[in-house]
């Protein structure tokens, strides 16, 4: 998902999509290390959304003024 594609979506979009990235990642990790993941890059990908993610909760929030 790209970051022009995370901006696209409305506040409730965000807070789900970063719900269901967490619940991804962690059966990622889960999957990691019990060697059953066979692309360990899916881990990084995922980190990197929810990074992505918070950025444009965090720049919508400045923008409406709270600090």
């Amino acid at each position: 998902m790209e970051i022009d594609d995370i901006r696209a979506l409305s506040d409730d979009e965000l807070r789900d999509e970063l719900h269901e990235t967490h619940r991804e990642l962690m059966n990622l990790r889960f999957r990691a290390a019990t060697m059953q993941l066979a692309n360990v890059n899916q881990v990084r990908r995922a980190r990197k959304r929810i990074a992505r993610i918070n950025t444009v909760m965090r720049e919508r929030e400045l923008a409406a003024g709270i600090a």
